[in-house]
């Protein structure tokens, strides 16, 4: 992994695209096992763009190099009572010690439960710096120095996994740090769970996570093994959680639902379980483990819990978008998953209207990270305007089915 002085960059970047190297763009390189396995590749690191530019107290706005670390730039956020409202990745740790670079979080694209309240990865970003292949500089939206119009390259680049350019600079909102927060956790029958998270979703209450557990996450927080909403509320006033705590007892015990209240130290030592802060976390790849991105539709989330595959291992769903994670370690015993369960737990998610990303799989399980999406044709063609030699991240192009593996 090449990482080159923030002056060197953009003339590499320019060499490279004169040769016609094929390069992978790049973060800290924490999660370049992610997705689908890239060809023996020069990989380029933006680890040493690590400034904060600038932070917009008043205006909740921060502008950051992309290589500096996330919870470093939390942290700093903090000292302002500020944060930016996005989960840990996947085995960052409890403390977002692994947490890697803002620009890869941006790159992935993949938020957790805190979208229910403050939507996705893209919707935080509001401006951005890049590299284009040839080594071009360009920028969109705030700070501009230089616009590209006819894209829109916050969303572009959200969730592009490198295949359009090296991000090097992102302008994102920043909100309050919440003075209050509690949470609670509901456990019982799917039934119930269902008309509970229906509820939750039509009421005026306002969560900033609802979250479906799998009976085996719940065993692992050391609870009874049983399918569970994990709820997390925050506010200015410790009055109005009461209120909304106490509506949503009330309507749990109406269901038959038991409801255990959280204190914000139980809370997060939760959420950082359901977010892989067990035994299986580390973000390294680690051989004979299987990450999955589970995507249904909201109503069918409990459905696809129940999965006699999934009952066994963990799982955290988004109880309002569906999107989720599930990981274990390979094998065909109690608590494992074989690749031929992985396919048909793909299919049953197309079933029930989504879709199954592998994030991580066992060297020769030899699985596709990503099918095809429909509009496979115009994703073809935004790469080609983007690189035209085809350079970056070779087989990493999401929405297209790498060739020559299995679904």
């Amino acid at each position: 992994m090449i990482t080159p002085d923030p002056r060197e960059l953009p003339e590499l970047v320019r060499q490279l695209h004169a040769e016609a190297t094929p390069w992978l763009p790049a973060g800290h390189g924490s999660r370049l096992h992610w997705g689908p396995p890239s060809p023996q590749t020069t990989v380029v690191s933006c680890r040493r763009l690590n400034r904060l530019i600038d932070h917009a107290v008043g205006d909740f706005t921060v502008t950051v190099q992309a290589g500096l670390g996330l919870k470093e730039l939390q942290q700093t956020l903090a000292e302002q009572h500020q944060w930016l409202a996005m989960d840990w990745p996947w085995g960052s740790g409890a403390d977002g010690s692994h947490a890697g670079s803002v620009g890869g979080l941006v790159a992935r694209g993949l938020a957790g439960g805190l979208r229910q309240r403050h939507l996705g990865v893209r919707d935080q970003v509001i401006g951005l710096g890049l590299l284009r292949s040839d080594g071009t500089a360009a920028h969109a939206g705030g700070r501009v120095v230089k616009n590209v119009a006819g894209y829109d390259l916050m969303r572009l680049f959200t969730g592009s996994w490198g295949s359009l350019g090296l991000i090097t600079e992102l302008t994102l909102r920043t909100t309050p740090v919440p003075p209050q927060r509690r949470g609670l956790l509901l456990l019982g029958e799917s039934s119930a769970l269902e008309r509970l998270r229906r509820w939750l979703l039509s009421s005026s209450l306002t969560p900033e996570l609802i979250d479906l557990w799998g009976a085996a996450l719940t065993a692992e927080a050391g609870l009874e093994a049983s399918p569970a909403l994990l709820i997390s509320l925050a506010s200015v006033s410790a009055e109005a959680l009461a209120e909304q705590i106490a509506a949503i007892g009330t309507e749990a015990r109406v269901e038959g639902v038991r409801a255990q209240p959280l204190d914000s130290e139980r809370l997060e030592a939760l959420r950082a379980l359901g977010l892989g802060d067990g035994l299986l976390s580390h973000p390294a790849p680690q051989e004979g483990r299987w990450l999955l991105r589970l995507g249904v539709l909201p109503a069918h989330g409990l459905t696809l819990l129940d999965h006699r595959l999934l009952r066994s291992v963990p799982v955290s769903l988004g109880a309002g978008s569906g999107l989720g994670l599930a990981w274990a370690a390979a094998g065909s015993g109690p608590g494992e998953l074989a690749r031929f369960h992985v396919q048909e737990l793909r299919r049953r998610c197309t079933e029930l209207g989504g879709y199954l990303t592998v994030l991580e799989q066992p060297e020769k399980a030899g699985l596709a990270a990503w099918g095809d999406a429909p509009d496979r044709p115009l994703i073809e063609a935004l790469k080609r305007q983007f690189d035209p030699r085809q350079q970056l991240a070779r087989g990493r192009l999401p929405g297209v089915a790498q060739a020559g593996v299995s679904l």
